[in-house]
């Protein structure tokens, strides 16, 4: 089967398909160089290092085994030549392709001893980061009709927060804020410490920099109404009906920006988007993706 013929898609799986620009390499060296170190222990890779002979040198292929978009390519290779800097990594495909069963994502030549080592270092990045990728795209294809954008949370995989939000660019989402320091998201707890949402986004405006916009979450359309008043940025409408979001967006076009969050699937995400919300924000396309099946096979 040819490249081309492997990756082609369906009609309804293209709006995802996007290139974004890969991480830096001083991002994801230390990540994976962590990971090996991790794996390897005190002693090294006892069973390959007991059977394979060191002068021993073998080609390999990184296969998918199911259907999905790939991301984390790059730190698999890095995995690769880490354990042996001549192993020679070519990748057929990059990122934010589109995966069918069989297709060869990349060959790897060289140094036995090493591939197998940097084996499952490689493949749990390159697993869990394209299952986040197509967790996403699987939301994105589903509003694909609709203006509204997919956007991830913060909550991700400690360690691995960059590395995730990267892979739900590629699954054709956008990324919220990336940390507590880039943004202010005053939620209920804030609200009820403040004494009260004026309270709250005064206080939020007086200890922050003219860059940094202010989102108020709300769970009743009378917040919703206060937080256009107090012209916050954004809004994020928590857990509300259909109805009420439908009437949130009438009552916020051109004031804020709405995003609505609140266990949306696949399933729900297009009468979400219909309601005429900006943005849709999922947490569990990070903290709890399903891995995509990808293999080393010899």
């Amino acid at each position: 089967m040819s490249i081309k013929a492997a990756f082609a898609l369906p009609p309804d799986t293209d709006t995802a398909a996007r290139t974004v620009p890969g991480l830096p390499f001083l991002l994801l060296e230390p990540a994976v160089r962590n990971a090996l170190l991790e794996d390897l222990g005190r002693a090294g890779d006892l069973t390959t290092d007991a059977i394979v002979p060191s002068g021993v040198q073998a080609q390999t292929r990184l296969v998918a085994r199911q259907d999905g978009v790939l991301a984390g390519l790059e730190l698999a290779r890095i995995a690769f030549q880490l354990m042996n800097p001549a192993l020679r990594f070519d990748a057929h495909v990059q990122d934010g392709a589109r995966l069918a069963p069989g297709a060869t994502i990349a060959t790897v030549q060289g140094s036995a001893r090493a591939m197998l080592t940097a084996e499952r270092t490689a493949l749990n990045f390159l697993c869990h980061l394209s299952g986040v990728a197509t967790a996403t795209a699987s939301i994105a294809n589903a509003i694909r009709d609709y203006r509204a954008r997919v956007t991830c949370t913060r909550k991700t995989l400690p360690g691995l927060r960059a590395l995730q939000k990267y892979a739900v660019r590629v699954g054709g989402g956008s990324n919220h804020r990336f940390g507590l320091d880039d943004a202010v998201l005053i939620k209920d707890n804030h609200v009820a410490i403040a004494g009260g949402v004026r309270e709250a986004v005064t206080r939020a405006r007086a200890g922050i920099g003219h860059m940094v916009k202010i989102e108020l979450e709300v769970d009743t359309l009378a917040q919703l109404d206060e937080a256009l008043a107090l012209g916050v940025d954004v809004v994020l409408l928590d857990n509300m009906s259909l109805d009420d979001m439908r009437t949130a967006a009438g009552m916020a076009r051109g004031r804020a920006i709405l995003e609505a969050s609140g266990r949306i699937t696949p399933e729900t995400a297009p009468a979400v988007a219909a309601t005429g919300v900006d943005l849709i924000a999922i947490g569990w396309i990070t903290h709890s993706a399903r891995t995509l099946d990808i293999g080393l096979d010899a």
